[in-house]
């Protein structure tokens, strides 16, 4: 019984000890589930007044960037039904709600950094915060990055945009056949004088040359002009027609004459002058151009050897010279290179000479490179590599799908790497007879871009390309027989600026940029009294070989962060243009006096890199940092320079417009 009441004793205390350990912990339990729900409620409550802080952030953003952007803490508030920030914490029914407003960094890449970096005037950083204490203390938080959205633009396009700047080899020009007013352009600056190539006078000088044959030829060089009038047997093979060169207009003088041949080209150098003949084992006929056959009179220049092709009853068509070499086409559709070294004895480099596919009509030479028009109607244009004499052959050639035939070609025979050929056909009807042909890859010409003109019924005799980015198509027939072409913009439909009519028609025409930067044109006209004209050129005379132009500076009157930019320009076939771009901080308020660093897009090497044209386009992002020694950005004050370059004098690239995006 005893026992019993032993065992019934110990299973008590065991109960009571086994209560004492689990009671507390049941006890806990209930009342952390009782506070736990209580916390949740408060959880769920400040997530929706987080939500309501944040949508008040925006809609005071929204309201405007200046009154929003202001570092400090705040708390949100209704104030005339509309949410405003007002200064300090709030606590609102046992919630402190605290929303801080700071600045943002950026990296060189343009990241967000918590350390370091870049000031961003255009981002905000906002810290939101709901915090209470019952049943414990708690908080919940949230960040937010406010961007400005309204950013501002500055354009440059006229005159008063540009003319503040500073040229150095470059010039501020009008951009014509716009509706912006005061429109202008930058562009490589040209020495001397002129007039206006697309409003060009009959002549300032004309010249009646002997007898009275019908011209069909000319060269031009510096102070002379080489004229054929052996078209028939009234006239003259050939005159020498001195120009002064520091006179404007320039005065005319026939210095002497060459007679006995039928003539059918031209071409001149200082002391010699080379002329295509209708002659057997005579195609070319050279004359010295210092000597004479008829002293002391000296009107009769003397004949000192000929290029015979080995063949008879074969004219000779059209002759380039150039380092001692002459390069002939011939009426049996061959080219025939000699080496004139000794002019009394030419000596035949490729015996029988190269078939083409037409009758060379003007053959042009430069570098490693000869560029034929043929009377051809399958292949209007061929390119001919030189560089070996013995042995030349066809590169490329041009096909225009059409019954055309070359006429004439232009090439600036002054610079090795052609990448341009402008070249007139005969007429057909809805086709073009003018053409700029990209023969950047000399096996396979191409018409660049929309380059085709339709000369309207003339009958192109000639064509040559002059200063200020401008052609100049001669012929017979048609409205005008001088038509001058605006050639700027390759990718656009070309059209005529200007023209003359001559009746009569004009044969042939050259075209000289003397050293004085005064440019001409010489036309041979079937004017029976005044064969020779001389029409004052435009632009200038002869483009900068290179030159730069810096912006004014732009003042914003506050830091900001200049974001992008893009820019409208055109670049011919031998002409180069790229940009670098400043941003700097004010001093005193003022960007008057700033040392700009210049940088372009890598930032590796930004003061040796540029944005340069895609599709005749410059953009480019500004970079976001700061370059040594004074490239700060975000900043005040904002430059921009450019650089030209023309290998050819007679184009330039032309800078028309830029629009600058940036954020205050």
């Amino acid at each position: 019984m005893k026992l019993k009441k032993a065992q019934t004793l110990i299973e008590l205390l065991i109960v009571i000890f086994l209560l004492a350990i689990l009671l507390p912990a049941i006890m806990y339990g209930f009342m952390s589930s009782r506070e736990g729900k209580a916390q949740q409620e408060q959880r769920i409550r400040a997530s929706a007044l987080l939500r309501q802080s944040e949508e008040a952030v925006r809609t005071v953003r929204e309201k405007g960037w200046n009154d929003f952007a202001v570092n400090g803490t705040y708390h949100s508030e209704i104030v005339n039904s509309n949410w405003s920030l007002l200064p300090d914490p709030i606590v609102r029914n046992g919630f402190t709600e605290t929303i801080v407003i700071s600045d943002t960094y950026r990296d060189d890449n343009g990241n967000i950094v918590a350390l370091g970096g870049v000031r961003d005037p255009s981002t905000k950083k906002v810290n939101l915060t709901l915090s209470w204490s019952l049943p414990k203390e708690t908080s919940i938080t949230s960040r937010l990055y406010i961007v400005r959205l309204d950013n501002i633009t500055k354009t440059y396009t006229n005159h008063l945009d540009f003319d503040s700047g500073q040229n150095n080899g470059t010039t501020i020009a009008d951009t014509v056949g716009t509706e912006i007013i005061g429109d202008a352009q930058i562009q490589l600056g040209a020495g001397g004088g002129g007039g206006d190539w697309c409003d060009p006078s009959k002549s300032i000088t004309e010249v009646d040359l002997p007898k009275s044959g019908v011209a069909n030829a000319i060269s031009a060089i510096e102070g002379a002009v080489f004229a054929g009038t052996g078209e028939n047997a009234a006239g003259v093979s050939f005159a020498k027609v001195g120009l002064t060169i520091n006179e404007d207009p320039p005065t005319a003088l026939i210095n002497a004459t060459f007679d006995g041949y039928k003539t059918n080209s031209v071409f001149g150098e200082s002391n010699f002058a080379y002329l295509t003949t209708d002659t057997s084992h005579s195609q070319v006929v050279i004359l010295d151009l210092t000597q004479f056959n008829d002293p002391p009179t000296n009107s009769k220049y003397q004949e000192v050897g000929t290029l015979d092709i080995g063949t008879g009853s074969v004219r000779g068509q059209s002759i380039y010279v150039v380092n001692n070499m002459a390069y002939l086409t011939s009426s049996n559709s061959k080219l025939f290179i000699f080496d004139i070294t000794d002019r009394a004895n030419p000596i035949l480099k490729n015996s029988g000479g190269l078939s083409l596919d037409g009758v060379g009509q003007k053959i042009l030479v430069a570098g490693d490179y000869a560029y034929i028009a043929t009377n051809s109607t399958t292949y209007q244009m061929e390119i001919v590599n030189i560089s070996n004499p013995t042995s030349p052959n066809i590169t490329g050639y041009l096909n225009l799908n059409s019954t055309q035939s070359g006429t004439d070609i232009y090439i600036n025979t002054t610079n090795e790497n052609v990448t341009r050929v402008y070249l007139v056909t005969t007429p057909q009807s809805g086709k073009n007879n003018f053409y700029i042909i990209n023969v950047e890859n000399k096996a396979s010409p191409t018409i660049s871009g929309l380059s085709g003109y339709d000369t309207g019924g003339m009958t192109p005799k000639g064509v040559t390309v002059v200063t200020g980015n401008r052609a100049i198509i001669v012929g017979t027939g048609g409205t005008n027989q001088y038509q001058v072409l605006n050639i700027e913009n390759e990718t656009a439909p070309l059209v005529s600026c200007g023209g003359l009519q001559y009746a009569t028609g004009v044969h042939g025409v050259s075209s000289v940029l003397q050293t004085n930067g005064f440019a001409y044109s010489y036309i041979i006209t079937g004017d029976a009294d005044a064969e020779l004209k001389i029409i004052l050129g435009g632009s200038g005379g002869q483009y900068s070989a290179s030159g730069d132009y810096t912006s004014e500076n732009y003042d914003t009157g506050f830091d900001t962060a200049f974001n992008r930019f893009i820019a409208n320009v055109i670049m011919g076939g031998q002409t180069t243009l790229k940009m670098q771009v400043a941003v700097a901080p004010s001093i005193n308020n003022s960007c008057t006096g700033i040392n700009y660093t210049f940088v372009g897009p890598d930032l590796n090497n930004p003061s040796g890199s540029y944005f340069t044209p895609t599709n005749n386009v410059i953009s480019g992002i500004v970079p976001y940092k700061t370059i040594n020694p004074n490239f700060v950005n975000p900043g005040q004050c904002f430059a921009y320079k450019l650089f030209f370059t023309s290998d050819d004098s007679t184009q330039t690239p032309i800078f028309y417009d830029l629009i600058l995006n940036y954020s205050p």
